[in-house]
């Protein structure tokens, strides 16, 4: 049995970060468990090879959520990365903060030390931004390369034109002062090649001496001495042997907002009712664990094009050899794009105080239900989700085997707000697609049809298609004690124990309004200087 000083269980965006900052002291040392194997896939590394990695589940956790009485009873295939780097190693790369609002709401929620000003330093910290920008919003000194899109697109240009022609103002940074317009997207891309949590953080890291990392070491269980959290156990496979690693200091989740709770209840700690409905003895009583869940419901319109290639054309045959090339000789290239290449955020009223909606535009379309498998004929593709949905839903065990997936419940589209968004957002992405700069290039509406054009008719596409953005949060809810939901402090501590900590996207409060890859790291950021007992970065007010 092996001890250290903490124990990082998953080697997502937070635990590979997490890893670097706590190493930096040589005094300190560090276990790292990824329950998955190494990052050594060549497809992880390069942009477009995430339509190969997102759908292995040699990579992924492929989670199926459970049928939703919002989308007619459907369950939804979902998938986080299973590999160094976690969900950063496979997913579409765009790095979105949010809007200032969001943290500030944090902060009123009752969690001192989250606001805007208090955050925005620990979102700088992270990123190495390259290109034009504002230096009071965004950092250069960073380990994580954000990098502007150096890949143009006349249907890009266009729908970015068109979005100009309803008030959405062009090629704005929406990581600074407004996220209010329209652009190409910034992303984790550098000199062609995806730069993941791994690449950026545990690389710089991995010749330290004091840095132990686990692949194939998936977790089973936290350790407890009385209320303190002491070891965690894990194993390679189910039936293989049981090893245990201990913690001088602290045990960190960082297995994101499906597992993170799941190994919390497969530990006994979480609602008495259903651990004790699988045996599980209670180590420590927290109704909350597994509650507060969200995700964002994407609804994606595709149209039928004329007159120009598309991305179902370019990626084929000898088109696709031509990009390859291209790529080699580190020019821009389809091979280092993220799948959704144009942003717009944009208000649903003037009441809005922020965005309500964002946008992702590709030059491209997949089949209906077929992952990763392009449409035969060209067309574009219009996806959006609502950034703040009132519908929360929760994560629970399915049984006592910590092999088993866990029971996911988003409940998409119960609220009735979220309906009615839903159906402005599919009014709103049709006269996007539809704009005069993009009308040379329509053809038909494949999805939704042409004649859907009544509440009921819309609602009853977004219904049928809708799915997830991939942006599982707010399980293990940072919070007062007195918020029956509340999981963890506004240190992260969990609430009730002694030497546990989750830091991921579980510990969100509230949905930011974008990814979540970007707010995910500065959690974990953040979290670094709070184990460390550091001081708090200096506020940065705007």
């Amino acid at each position: 049995m092996e001890t250290y000083d903490y124990i990082i269980v998953g080697a997502g965006a937070s635990g590979c970060l997490l890893a670097n900052r706590l190493t930096q002291d040589p005094l300190v040392t560090v276990c790292l468990l990824e329950a998955g194997p190494p990052d050594r896939n060549p497809f992880i590394h390069i942009p477009a090879g995430f339509i190969k990695v997102g759908h292995d589940p040699a990579y992924t956790w492929d989670f199926q959520t459970e049928s939703g009485p919002g989308i007619d009873g459907r369950s939804v295939t979902t998938r986080m990365g299973r590999t160094l780097g976690g969900s950063s190693s496979i997913n579409g790369f765009n790095y979105t903060r949010g809007a200032a609002q969001d943290y500030d709401g944090w902060s009123a929620m009752g969690n001192p030390g989250w606001s805007y000003a208090e955050v925005l330093p620990y979102f700088k910290r992270t990123e190495k931004r390259l290109g034009a920008h504002d230096a009071h919003y965004r950092g250069s000194e960073g380990m994580l390369p954000i990098t502007d899109c150096d890949w143009r697109h006349p249907l890009c240009d266009a729908f970015i034109a068109g979005a100009a022609q309803i008030g959405l103002p062009s090629h704005v940074d929406y990581n600074a002062a407004s996220q209010i317009g329209a652009g190409y997207y910034q992303r984790w891309i550098h000199r062609g090649k995806r730069f993941s949590a791994a690449r950026a953080f545990l690389g710089p890291a991995r010749g330290r001496s004091n840095l132990h990392v686990r692949t194939g070491a998936h977790a089973t269980k936290i350790l407890f001495e009385a209320k303190r959290a002491v070891g965690v156990q894990y194993q390679a496979s189910e039936g293989a042997q049981t090893q245990t690693v201990k913690a001088r200091r602290e045990v960190l989740l960082s297995a994101g907002a499906a597992n993170t709770p799941k190994l919390l209840q497969l530990s006994g700690v979480g609602p008495r009712d259903l651990l004790a409905a699988h045996g599980i003895a209670t180590v420590h009583s927290l109704p909350g664990v597994g509650e507060n869940f969200h995700d964002h419901f994407m609804v994606r319109s595709v149209v039928k094009v004329a007159g120009v290639e598309t991305i179902n054309s370019t990626a084929r045959g000898l088109r696709l050899g031509r990009e390859i090339v291209r790529w080699a000789l580190g020019k821009p290239s389809l091979m280092a794009i993220s799948p959704s290449v144009a942003f717009a955020f944009a208000k649903l009223t003037e009441r809005s105080t922020r965005a309500d909606l964002q946008f992702h535009f590709s030059p491209g379309s997949y089949a209906a239900g077929i992952a990763g498998k392009l449409d035969d004929f060209p067309g574009m593709t219009l996806g959006f989700y609502q950034l703040r949905p009132r519908s929360t839903g929760y994560v629970r065990l399915r049984s006592a085997n910590p092999f088993d997936l866990p029971l996911i419940q988003p409940n998409y589209l119960v609220d009735p707000e979220d309906q009615r968004v839903v159906i402005e957002g599919l009014r709103l992405a049709r006269t996007l697609l539809h704009s005069s700069s993009l009308a040379p290039y329509c053809l038909q509406d494949d999805f939704p049809p042409a004649t859907a054009v009544s509440d009921a008719a819309l609602l009853a596409c977004a219904r049928e298609r809708g799915g997830t953005a991939w942006h599982f949060m707010g399980s293990c809810k940072m919070g007062q004690a007195s918020d029956p939901d509340a999981v963890v402090d506004a240190e992260l501590r969990v609430l009730g124990l002694q030497g546990l900590r989750v830091v991921d996207a579980s510990v969100m409060p509230a949905m930011p309004s974008g990814n979540t890859g970007a707010p995910t790291m500065m959690i974990a950021e953040k979290a670094s200087d709070m184990i460390r007992g550091n001081p708090p970065l200096a506020p940065i007010y705007v």
